[in-house]
């Protein structure tokens, strides 16, 4: 039934603000084109009021970041008891702190790397653990605030410890796993399949890669041997189910073939809100198996439901 009325959130007042704007046209865009009546809502803190006199039928969620993608819009959603996109309350909440998540996927058997969680200032002048390694927010999306550290620094850089950090107090460490980016979509309870991201300048998939347009070359479907390329497409779901995914969502890994083709495959993180931005890799993931942009829209609105 195509006459669905769609409130499309998109905006918000996140970091990823931009990316959410990006997004949410683009799918209130392809939506009307479906044939759905559309409401694009710039989600503001009276979200829940606008919300309640809109009376939508399903709530297509295209926030990226805190509030969109960490439970509470989800929360909103459920007191207001209209079907919305995505993942519940839960899972996106636990998907949004890396470090719960990873322990979550680990228990499932998904191969993670070691890491652990300290105050930032706890190591602005001494190596957590032994380079390379990468300082992460824990609760926050589109490489915000992510650091590399390589072999052969001395300390930390500067950065962490400073007043120019932006991302809160407390971060994750994790071991550098060298290697490809690969990333998965699943959609319901299919792993679409396996795009490998080359970024082109950077040195590795960071914001401008992901939302600059040239900012990254994408190889779909991965150029990789068929047992990695299933591997991977078993891990994501994997994780999509432990972590209780609803709709769709895109896990990220690193994939070390340096020294043998089987190599070393390491689950990163599970996006709960992927970006739906003309770069982005899941409308493009699902073109290559048979789901147009609009198909893709259309099954997660139709999938849209509350107690997710």
């Amino acid at each position: 039934m195509k006459s669905k009325h769609v409130a499309v959130l998109l905006g918000g007042f996140s970091s990823e603000r931009p990316v959410s704007l990006s997004s949410g046209k683009a799918c209130a865009d392809a939506l009307e084109k479906e044939g759905y009546q559309v409401t694009r809502v710039d989600v503001a803190r009276d979200v829940g009021a606008v919300l309640a006199e809109l009376k939508p039928d399903v709530v297509f969620n295209a926030l990226h970041g805190p509030f969109g993608e960490d439970g509470t819009i989800q929360g909103i959603l459920e007191y207001l008891a209209i079907r919305y996109t995505h993942s519940g309350v839960l899972a996106s909440a636990l998907a949004m702190n890396k470090e719960l998540a990873k322990k979550v996927a680990k228990a499932a058997g998904v191969p993670v790397a070691e890491s652990k969680v300290t105050s930032r200032f706890a190591i602005q002048n001494k190596h957590p653990m032994k380079p390379p390694y990468v300082v992460k927010p824990v609760n926050e999306g589109s490489s915000f605030g992510v650091v590399i550290v390589h072999e052969g620094q001395s300390h930390p850089p500067q950065v962490i410890g400073s007043s120019e950090w932006k991302y809160g107090d407390t971060v994750m460490v994790e071991r550098y796993v060298h290697g490809r980016e690969l990333t998965c979509a699943v959609m319901g309870d299919v792993a679409l399949g396996v795009c490998e991201i080359i970024p082109t300048g950077h040195s590795f998939y960071d914001y401008d890669s992901k939302y600059v347009a040239g900012g990254s070359k994408h190889e779909t479907p991965a150029k990789i041997s068929p047992n990695i390329y299933q591997k991977i497409q078993t891990l994501a779901l994997k994780a999509h189910q432990a972590i209780g995914c609803r709709g769709v969502s895109r896990s990220d890994f690193r994939y070390d073939d340096r020294h043998s083709e089987n190599g070393e495959v390491v689950w990163l993180e599970v996006n709960t809100q992927p970006g739906m931005t003309p770069t982005s890799l899941v409308p493009e993931i699902a073109a290559h198996a048979g789901h147009s942009f609009g198909d893709l829209l259309s099954w997660m609105v139709e999938d849209a439901s509350c107690l997710r």
